[in-house]
């Protein structure tokens, strides 16, 4: 066999990518990486607002209870590539990290660069050709078996064996226009329905206008469709012209639309979740008697945001000029009430030009979960968010991309070992 096929090409300088590139090379593999843009690591520059949350600190339980879709595909490669392998990985080759709220671990620089840099060296170092500007158009096969790549200039990268990690379609700006998809199913793959995910959702209610920048701290989301609870969680939340963001939102709308039906989903806010009813009607007596002469509307300054008010009085529907030692007992109820389960009407989530990651992808029932291997193709293997993978935010996706992609990078180079 002639010595330039008997390599690995690896399809996309992203985050698995270069974790396969750098696991195959590692494993003394000679290997090619493809890249269409001007440099590697074009998503990881925008990830973590520029910072980079490169996983989650978590054990491994509370991991898998992050990943939304198809969680037990990935306990082959978690188990071989972890978040402390990747934590290792970085440190070893110059990217120190730091631990904080909620796990995430981020380089101590906040620079996501610097993670893109210690890829980049050990890369180098390991003798990884990297070619960038080169966009793939197709992979080839002699029908059973991986032959090589034609890039878009006409030219082939003969191969034994090809990792596609090209991402999914978020942030195509970055280059993750499917591509992936496209080879996948050109070689009989099937690729599930792509959405949309970690995505702000657009409400019924135009009053979300009038609150638009208002970001709430510690309050409780649940997500339901009918009496189905899709998603519960605690955190922080943003209101903008459309509806509503921030972190809560956006791993709420990982579940929005997963269940048929579930288009018609409504989002209640608990906005004072450390009180009970009982608590909270205490503590609005209490700011009613302090504010017993004043108009209701005048009296509402230490329960919410100022920018809220207007809004907690409409929905109450009690008389804003109302004196506040005549709103009656009933009315205080119905205020407490509408405080532990403000409701928003969910309409849809934002487009891909908006969402964080891809849902759907490469169907893993056609993928070994123990190499990322086609079971349909012969030395082809699949790492990251071309695989229908996807997790809440928090670093779960960029681990579901290293540790796929880890695990493709070595099983790629022992395959071809054998023979």
């Amino acid at each position: 066999m002639n010595m330039d096929r008997n390599q690995a090409v690896v399809i996309g300088g992203g985050a698995a990518g270069m974790m396969a590139a750098a696991a195959a090379a590692k494993n003394g593999r000679h290997v090619i990486l493809l890249e269409k843009n001007e440099k590697l690591g074009k998503k990881i520059y925008i990830t973590g607002k520029g910072r980079c949350n490169v996983t989650n600190a978590c054990e491994r339980d509370k991991f898998f209870e992050n990943i939304v879709s198809n969680p037990k595909f990935l306990y082959s490669a978690y188990h071989k590539f972890d978040n402390k392998c990747l934590e290792k990985f970085l440190e070893d080759n110059g990217c120190h990290l730091k631990e904080e709220r909620g796990e995430r671990v981020f380089p101590v620089s906040d620079h996501a660069s610097d993670v893109t840099a210690a890829f980049e060296r050990f890369l180098r170092q390991n003798g990884v050709q990297v070619r960038l500007h080169s966009e793939v158009k197709k992979i080839e096969t002699d029908g059973e078996k991986i032959t090589g790549v034609l890039l878009s200039d006409g030219s082939t990268v003969p191969a034994e064996c090809v990792i596609v990690a090209t991402g999914g379609l978020s942030y195509q700006s970055t280059g993750s226009t499917g591509d992936g998809h496209r080879m996948a199913q050109a070689l009989g793959h099937k690729v599930t329905e792509c959405v949309p995910a970690l995505v702000s959702l657009e409400t019924e209610e135009d009053w979300c206008k009038k609150l638009q920048g208002l970001s709430l701290k510690n309050v409780s989301l649940t997500m339901s469709s009918g009496k189905k609870k899709l998603y519960q969680g605690f955190g922080e939340m943003l209101f903008t012209h459309y509806g509503v963001s921030g972190p809560l939102v956006l791993s709420a709308s990982s579940f929005y639309g997963k269940k048929k039906g579930a288009e018609k989903a409504v989002l209640t806010i608990d906005l004072k979740p450390a009180l009970s009813e009982e608590q909270l009607d205490k503590r609005i007596l209490r700011d009613f008697e302090e504010n017993r002469n004043r108009q209701f509307k005048n009296a509402l300054g230490g329960l919410y945001p100022a920018k809220l008010i207007s809004v907690m009085i409409e929905r109450s529907g009690i008389d804003p000029e109302k004196k506040v030692h005549e709103v009656t007992r009933q009315e205080r109820r119905r205020l407490a009430e509408l405080t532990k389960a403000f409701t928003l009407q969910v309409r849809g989530k934002r487009g891909f030009e908006e969402a964080v990651i891809t849902q759907g992808g490469v169907s893993v029932k056609e993928v070994n979960p123990s190499t990322m291997e086609s079971r349909l193709v012969r030395g082809l293997y699949f790492a990251g968010e071309v695989l229908d993978l996807d997790g809440l935010t928090g670093g779960f996706n960029l681990q579901i991309a290293w540790s796929t992609g880890y695990l493709a990078g070595i099983s790629a180079t022992e395959a071809e070992g054998e023979k």
